[in-house]
């Protein structure tokens, strides 16, 4: 990642939160459509050797995005995100998790209410994302599926996709 970009990753196990603040070095109307394109989402959110691949796609409220994980051998693991609220380039909020094909959610694996704030800040642009929890347990197993390390690929991803998009 670019060392010069800000970069935080709290966990709050008293209140089953993450908090993650991170710097994009690119306007705020390619942040924005990085985060909600789904053309542009399916190059960068996934950790390679993994990669994302879009089922469906219907970003307003109400909407959802279903999209698989697919390893380099085609197994592809699906999740599903339900937008609850939308404003245009300033923040989304989805609810969401692991889920099958169809987008039926898996209640095995953690869901979470993920809040995406995004602020312009002198020629950068700050996201600030907050992952609620319904327990404990849940952000735990989330942290001890590599979510952290995850993360830290998907934006290095996301910054080198930002660097060829700005030319």
């Amino acid at each position: 990642m670019n060392p010069t970009l800000l970069f935080d990753f709290t966990v709050n196990k008293e209140n089953k939160t993450i908090h993650i603040t991170r710097e994009f070095d690119a306007n705020l109307e390619l942040v924005w459509d990085a985060w909600t394109n789904p053309e542009l989402l399916d190059q960068w959110w996934g950790p390679q050797p993994w990669r994302a691949e879009t089922k469906a796609m219907d970003f307003r409220e109400g909407g959802f995005w279903l999209y698989a994980m697919v390893s380099p051998e085609g197994e592809k693991h699906w999740s599903k995100s339900n937008f609850l609220s939308i404003v245009k380039e300033k923040s989304f909020a989805s609810k969401g998790g692991f889920s099958d094909e169809n987008g039926t959610i898996n209640p095995a694996f953690p869901q979470n209410v993920w809040e995406n704030t995004f602020t312009l800040k002198e020629n950068k642009v700050r996201v600030d994302m907050l992952l609620t929890y319904d327990t404990l347990a849940d952000l735990e197993k989330e942290i001890a599926m590599g979510f952290k390390e995850g993360m830290i690929i998907d934006f290095k991803q996301l910054d080198e996709l930002l660097s060829t998009l700005k030319k």
